[in-house]
């Protein structure tokens, strides 16, 4: 009797030892933590699960989604942009374990409002415009940038055709963006500068974003030889128009056509134009009006009309612009949007890469070590 119960004590033992300890659900991080007033904007939103995956993450602000994405592991969710000086964020993040319950964390934080803020100034091209496949982005601050790395990491380009793009610092409140090669036309880009909340220097945060949409229209390009007197005027491929020329007539450099890649940048019907370091009397002083101006540089350069045929198609003899019969140079003008590319070769002048649009006068390689990013990465759609 006694040995019998011995043995049912030890089997009621062996069953609870492989009890199973139910597992412990996953934990939820959020930085900024829950309930913070004053939380910094630059570093962003992360979310983190410990002791699982995140299946679920939604951050809103003033009514909309917070973009931001999951790293491959699943347990990180950071936003894509910093976040808005004084607004207010909610955020509801569920985790999931192998086994067991899943976690749901809600809360919200407030950012501190920005000291001193700075903002896109003016934009090239226009919101809406139409341009050629050459045009590059331009975008001016309102106040010189110090940390330009994190202000163009904010930069976002995304084209209908995708592109290879880099920014480059010209000053310490502009940055330009070129791509690799010409734009493919007939498509849509759009521009987003991430500004609010990006810290751009001691006490200097971004206000809010900015952004704007711009057309690439047909492929227009000319291609101007000063040797021969011509210019070919090709669009989509085809040639539309050949027109005899006059070219600078290079007895001095400012009268000397520069050879490179120009782009179209405004144009007028009439501009004034007078001569460069010359002063009324002085051999070679000009001041007159000229119809159908297209300029394509910053030092003076134009093409546009001149009723001097005898000189057109045989030799070079003006100022330094391109100049073309009255009839050619109004349908020049007309066609003619901003960013087109005008090819000019056979002259010593080269054109500098700063000068107006110079920019295609850079290898790609020069031209992305104007970058602040080691990269020179842009993101894109």
């Amino acid at each position: 009797m006694l040995t019998c119960v011995t043995f049912l004590l030890l089997v009621c033992g062996c069953t609870s030892v492989t009890a199973e300890t139910p597992p412990s659900p996953p934990v939820v991080q959020v930085s900024p933590a829950f309930d913070a007033r004053r939380a910094r904007t630059d570093r962003g939103l992360v979310v983190r699960a410990l002791g699982g995956t995140l299946s679920r993450v939604l951050v809103s602000e003033g009514g909309e989604q917070v973009p931001g994405r999951l790293d491959d592991s699943r347990t990180i969710w950071r936003s894509d942009w910093t976040l808005k000086p004084a607004a207010e964020y909610t955020v509801t993040a569920t985790a999931t374990g192998a086994r067991g319950p899943a976690t749901v964390a809600m809360g919200r934080f407030r950012t501190r409002p920005a000291t001193r803020g700075f903002q896109v100034a003016s934009t090239t091209p226009l919101p809406g415009e139409t341009v050629g496949t050459g045009m590059p982005v331009i975008i001016d601050f309102d106040t010189p940038i110090e940390d330009k790395a994190a202000v163009e990491r904010t930069l976002e380009v995304k084209a209908e055709s995708p592109v290879e793009g880099a920014w480059r610092w010209t000053s310490d409140t502009q940055v330009i963006y070129r791509p690799r090669r010409f734009w493919a036309p007939h498509q849509q880009v759009t521009v987003t500068a991430h500004l609010a909340g990006v810290r751009a220097g001691a006490g200097l945060y971004g206000a809010t974003d900015s952004t704007f949409a711009f057309t690439v229209g047909r492929a227009q390009t000319s291609a101007i030889d000063t040797r021969t007197h011509q210019m070919v005027v090709r669009r989509d491929g085809e040639i539309v128009q050949q027109m005899a020329i006059s070219a600078g007539v290079a007895t001095t450099p400012e009268y000397t056509t520069t050879s490179g890649i120009h782009l179209t940048m405004d144009k007028g019907n009439p501009v004034r134009m007078i001569s460069p370091g010359r002063v009324k009397g002085e051999p070679g002083y000009y001041d007159m009006m000229i119809d159908h101006a297209v300029r394509i540089s910053n030092s003076g350069e134009y093409v546009h009309a001149k009723d001097n045929v005898w000189a057109q198609g045989r030799a070079n003899v003006s100022h330094g612009c391109i100049n073309a019969s009255p009839d050619q140079a109004a349908w020049f003008y007309a066609g003619s949007l901003r960013g087109d590319p005008v090819t000019i070769t056979g002259t010593d002048r080269e054109l500098e890469w700063n000068n107006g649009w110079g920019f295609w006068q850079l290898s790609w390689e020069k031209w992305r070590q104007g970058s602040a990013l080691g990269d020179a990465r842009v993101p894109q759609g």
